[in-house]
């Protein structure tokens, strides 16, 4: 698929990589937590980040950093449903929520969300081998919403990375073809940070592209990560030109999405590194 739609939106992604602006509503997220926990910080949050280019706001509620501790769904829902209700009634841009729960997507879902972020694929709770259908799935099929279907596993360790990712990919696509989930809307992640090794991290940067054999739009979620904070030793706060490196990878490859806080720099450097690619042209301008 080249393009996909969210919400009232399709999005060329064989032409042009969109930004998918970072909205977390949460105490301890990695790097920005407390900012924007407040109706009003996430607002206008909100409003500066489409301003500066976003074309999506992803809205999480719960961090999901590592060693993170996880919380209730009716806290994560009390955090998420005002402020996607707040964008949706103040602004025209497709939202996106990030979780992996069920009652927290039907909340955020019926809220207003136009997508379903998930960083298990669909696999949270989900048995391999009794074939358990996803919940997740049918709630996502039941909005007639889009979702983004991210790799990860519980632990790293892997023969051929590329390889087993496609594979567990693989499954999240069937899972959610047998709920319904309309076959434009889906998006796939390579998961860096989750499930994989620094090394293994690096990688899938390099070799995200080759997932689009799988037939959907990607989205590289790389922006302030470890792997940038090991690669520079900096701390979150400092890893802007890391995570803009990566966004150059993402458009070389032709990535559809990347997801990330600094939307101003990530917006003028997938310009000009689309020039470069294509030879001067640029998305949206003759």
């Amino acid at each position: 698929m080249e393009t996909v739609k969210i919400g009232k939106r399709t999005f060329d992604t064989a032409a042009h990589t969109y930004i998918m602006g970072i909205l977390n509503v949460t105490p301890d997220s990695f790097s920005d937590g407390g900012k924007w926990n407040r109706l009003d910080e996430a607002l206008r949050h909100t409003e500066e980040m489409i301003a500066e280019g976003a074309d999506i706001i992803d809205v999480g509620g719960e961090s999901t950093r590592p060693g993170y501790t996880q919380i209730s769904e009716q806290e994560e829902i009390e955090r998420i449903v005002p402020v996607i209700e707040g964008i949706r009634e103040r602004f025209d841009i497709p939202v996106s929520l990030d979780t992996y729960k069920v009652d927290v997507a039907e909340a955020g879902l019926t809220a207003g969300a136009d997508l379903l972020n998930d960083i298990w694929g669909l696999k949270y709770g989900w048995n391999r081998e009794e074939g358990w259908h996803s919940r997740l799935a049918a709630v996502i099929a039941a909005h007639n919403a889009a979702c983004c279907l991210m790799h990860n596993r519980a632990q790293e360790g892997y023969q051929d990375l590329m390889q087993e990712m496609k594979q567990d990919l693989q499954e999240s696509i069937r899972l959610a073809e047998e709920a319904g989930i309309r076959k434009d809307g889906i998006v796939l992640d390579p998961g860096v940070g989750f499930g994989k090794s620094y090394e293994n991290n690096l990688e899938a940067i390099r070799r995200a592209g080759e997932l689009q054999e799988l037939g959907y739009p990607l989205l590289l979620g790389t922006s302030r990560k470890s792997v940038i904070g090991l690669t520079l030793d900096l701390p979150a706060s400092e890893r802007l030109e890391g995570t803009l490196a990566t966004t150059v990878y993402a458009v070389a490859q032709h990535c559809g999405f990347v997801r990330v806080h600094d939307v101003k720099e990530n917006a003028r450097i997938i310009r000009m590194a689309e020039a470069i690619r294509d030879g001067g042209k640029t998305f949206g301008n003759d």
